[in-house]
């Protein structure tokens, strides 16, 4: 049977739902976006729709705003980049803005739980959808653990003593652990309880980030802004692995600060953006989509690349940028310095506020890609059912099982730039998706388009690419065999159970 692409035009031959006739097996069989917004209305699916625009935007800056504004700004100035560390959060920014407005023509066109991998699935078909959801599976439940070990450090300076205990050879984080179990019992409740949360936490941060631009500004001195791009300095020797894989392909070496540093620095503080995507995920939970996600998207990456930038350009002008250096600087140094020690505790309560709404919607995030993966059979379908409060209760537990564990036991080290290869690869198929679903579905109804196309999908696309060429050979490595586990599973087992294959072509 012949499949159209929307406007009249065959684009596959496909005899059976197996997929046979079909070179690829039925492989890039896509599922049609009127099929997805479908099966939204299953009765034992179904997620309850609670959240407003508003409640998008507070998702959105309650999962940026976290470790990246408390800690990795000093790091990365005092390391990598100097003062032009304010230079790197606008190049980061915008490589995220550019997939933000992907995002938000994607999610106000296919408004169901499941982000990218939903959106791969509409228009790169369903080996695609798989990969990519494979991918977001990695970039949450590794961002949700190293977030919530981030925040048990916090609380232990907060409390005076560490929250970690040994059990004989092995140590164990409770506080990271007691941080999951509570967010697991708030989502299981619903998700607007969940934003209700975030609210006030946010609420909480934003008060201490304003106390610290108000404070800092006070020591702020222009000659500590000179020179903005600090001349390069050769790295260590015998980088191998660690190097950038752009490093490793030309010979360049790694170096830090200069051009090669400031580049590098976006790669890096790109991890402080991870998460406006998943405001995505919960289109499926929003009243009127078609604006409220936009809005939701673009609003809150809006608010908080002006908060890092001015946080950024005030923490280097209170201090010469080579005090920043070491693996343990923070915001709180640059005030230790000036001898504002009380500002250390402020920000301890702000960062574990930030945190727990990090850990919090990144929890979310990986339900609700489980979700939808379950409800389309590329994971055990049992797993898509929703209870009373219209959350998907058992998803929540074993995510929150999981994270716990890996939160509890692991120490991640370099795991987490694991985060950054996951979330760029995801933007770059979703900068390409726009472009695809343009060309094959024309007629679908958008409640936002991308402006300037295909010249903003494009830039996007090469934005990511150049952040990911920046990331270490390691991280590639690492990320390189994460799929090929993927596949593995694919081909033992969803493809076997995919709904849409084992579903007559009508």
């Amino acid at each position: 049977m012949t499949r159209g692409r929307g406007d009249g035009v065959a684009i596959e031959k496909v005899d059976d739902a197996t997929g046979q006739g079909s070179p690829w097996g039925g492989l890039f069989r896509t599922k049609s976006v009127e099929q997805s917004i479908k099966d939204t209305d299953e009765p034992d699916s179904k997620l309850r729709k609670d959240l407003t625009a508003w409640d998008l935007t507070v998702f959105g800056v309650a999962v940026v705003i976290g470790a990246g504004i408390f800690t990795l700004t000093a790091r990365t100035a005092g390391n990598v980049a100097g003062p032009s560390v304010s230079l790197a959060f606008v190049f980061a920014a915008i490589a995220c803005g550019l997939t933000a407005l992907c995002y938000a023509e994607f999610a106000s066109t296919v408004p169901v739980a499941g982000s990218a991998y939903t959106f791969s699935y509409a228009t790169f078909g369903e080996l695609v959808a798989w990969i990519i959801g494979w991918d977001l599976i990695l970039e949450f439940a590794l961002a949700t653990s190293v977030v919530a070990k981030g925040w048990s450090q916090y609380l232990g300076e907060v409390m005076g003593t560490t929250p970690i205990v040994h059990i004989g050879s092995v140590s164990f984080d409770w506080g990271a652990v007691l941080l999951i179990a509570i967010l697991g019992v708030l989502l299981a409740t619903g998700t607007k309880v969940s934003s209700r949360v975030s609210a006030v936490a946010v609420a909480i941060k934003l008060a201490v980030i304003a106390l610290v631009l108000i404070v800092g500004i006070s020591y702020f001195k222009s000659e500590n802004l000179t020179p903005y791009i600090p001349p390069s300095q050769p790295g260590a020797e015998g980088d191998g692995l660690r190097q950038s894989l752009f490093s490793f392909l030309t010979g360049a070496g790694h170096s830090s600060f200069g051009w090669y540093g400031l580049l590098a620095a976006a790669s890096l503080v790109f991890f402080a953006f991870i998460g406006f995507d998943v405001v995505a995920t919960t289109a499926e939970e929003t009243k009127n989509p078609q604006k409220a996600v936009p809005r939701g998207i673009l609003g809150s990456l809006l608010i908080v690349t002006i908060l890092y930038v001015a946080v950024s350009l005030v923490l280097t002008g209170m201090v010469p940028y080579t005090d920043l250096a070491g693996e343990n600087a923070t915001l709180a140094t640059a005030f230790a310095i000036h001898g504002d020690t009380w500002v250390k505790n402020i920000i301890s309560i702000g960062a574990l506020a930030g945190l727990t709404t990090v850990v919090m919607v990144m929890f979310l995030g990986q339900t609700r890609v489980l979700f939808a993966m379950a409800r389309d059979g590329l994971m055990p379908r049992k797993l898509a059912h929703t209870g009373k409060h219209g959350t998907p209760v058992r998803i929540t537990a074993i995510v929150g099982v999981v994270c716990a564990l890996l939160a509890g036991f692991v120490d991640f080290g370099t795991l987490e730039e694991m985060v950054n290869i996951g979330t760029l690869f995801a933007f770059v198929l979703v900068s390409i998706g726009v472009l695809v679903l343009r060309r094959t579905r024309p007629d679908l109804p958008r409640g936002f388009r991308v402006p300037w196309v295909p010249v903003v999908p494009i830039l996007g696309v090469l934005a990511c690419l150049w952040l990911m060429l920046n990331l270490s050979v390691e991280t590639w490595l690492r990320f390189l065999v994460w799929m090929a586990l993927g596949f593995l599973i694919y081909f033992a087992y969803s493809r076997r159970h995919s709904v849409l294959r084992n579903t007559p072509v009508e």
